[in-house]
């Protein structure tokens, strides 16, 4: 017998059961890395996640014969609507078994829920903030996924929500980067010199953390406004940008975040992660005093690095900015001597970039498709 519940918040072994469902389906799973377990649990705490400032989501699981097979997010951000004078509900932590027959009756209760608010349309998986990752992943079930940056998913996921007629809204594709194949073409190094040498443009390098947070609000800012012209885009509140710097912060290393200035106001930025996936996978989304001992080892040894966070303000595009980007990317692959890095999840909305990946010997390997369909 299949039944669908909403959550109650208040009920601990609900929100536990909800939160831990993956960690049962993806059970020593190779490509599967664990998110941080209290992570999962702030979004699912009204009072504290900054999403519920001007926003609002509820949270629902499927049951057959009263064991939990699946569960999602209904979400509705206001933001973004207001913004792009829409009304799309979004959704966000799906996960389920290979069951049809639930995933049927877990997205029917999500367009209910959607319905009853006024919205007529349904996209996901979108999450509660910028590094939630975006999608379904379509392509690329042979690699692991990078970090807590993306999710992983079973290859049966397309499936079950095109059977329910989901259509494609966007997709974000990851490249790598092989240290040996990333070069930059004559002509933009070329553009990189002479940006350098006129002085307007600068690259800021950091000697420590400290410096980073001194530069925080400031970078968060230009962060949001980069995207200005990308899909997913939304003006974020002050408290979305503290919990986006703040988990930059957490995994950050300083010598791998670049700040690009036009005659000193903050234009452009790479930030660069080690990849510390096989620490958080041994660790099983716990933080203890251990676990944060054996991260900050494997971001000492990672061979990999993931480049999410790169961008220019639209104004500057044209005045060397992309080409100092490009430029700053290469000598953080050398300069470290990492194996390769990946581009993670770049929207298809982002024309140009997708281009200039292809130009300096970005090849794609995952795929995650953000879905939608009218209700």
């Amino acid at each position: 017998m299949i039944t669908v519940e909403q959550i109650d918040l208040a009920n601990k072994h609900q929100v536990d059961e909800f939160v831990m469902l993956p960690f049962r389906l993806y059970k020593n799973h190779p490509q599967w890395v664990p998110p941080f377990i209290n992570d999962i649990k702030l979004m699912l705490n009204k009072k504290k996640h900054p999403f519920y400032e001007l926003n609002d989501a509820d949270f629902f699981a499927v049951y057959r014969d009263g064991q939990m097979v699946g569960r999602i997010a209904a979400m509705e951000n206001r933001s973004f609507n207001e913004y792009h004078k829409t009304k799309k509900a979004q959704f966000y932590l799906f996960d389920i078994e290979n069951d049809q027959e639930a995933a049927n009756a877990l997205f029917a209760r999500t367009f209910d829920w959607a319905r009853a608010r006024g919205l007529d349309t349904l996209v996901g998986p979108k999450g509660f903030s910028a590094f939630d990752g975006y999608g379904i992943l379509v392509e690329g079930f042979e690699e692991r996924q990078m970090m807590i940056m993306m999710n992983y998913n079973y290859d049966y996921y397309p499936k079950l929500v095109e059977a329910i007629g989901f259509e494609k809204e966007v997709d974000f594709v990851s490249c790598y980067l092989s240290r040996e194949n990333f070069r930059l073409p004559e002509k933009a190094q070329e553009i990189a010199r002479r940006v350098r040498e006129r002085g307007s443009f600068k690259v800021i390098d950091f000697k420590n953390k400290r410096q980073i947070v001194k530069m925080a609000d400031e970078i968060g800012h230009a962060y949001n406004d980069t995207f200005v012209n990308n899909w997913e885009y939304y003006p974020l509140t002050q408290g979305e940008i503290d919990l986006l710097v703040q988990n930059l912060l957490s995994v950050i290393d300083h010598r791998l975040v670049k700040i690009i200035t036009y005659n000193d106001k903050i234009v452009g930025f790479l930030l660069a992660f080690p990849d510390i996936s096989a620490a958080l996978q041994r660790h099983g989304g716990k933080i203890t005093i251990w676990g944060i001992i054996d991260m900050m080892m494997e971001m000492k040894k990672a061979k990999v690095v993931s480049l999410n966070g790169a961008g220019v303000l639209p104004e500057y595009h044209g005045r060397g900015g992309a080409a100092l980007l490009y430029s700053e990317m290469q000598h953080s692959i050398e300069a470290f001597n990492y194996e390769h890095g990946e581009l993670t999840q770049v929207a298809e909305t982002a024309v140009q970039m997708r281009k200039d990946l292809i130009n300096v010997g970005g090849r794609p390997y995952k795929n995650h498709r953000v879905y939608r369909i009218k209700l």
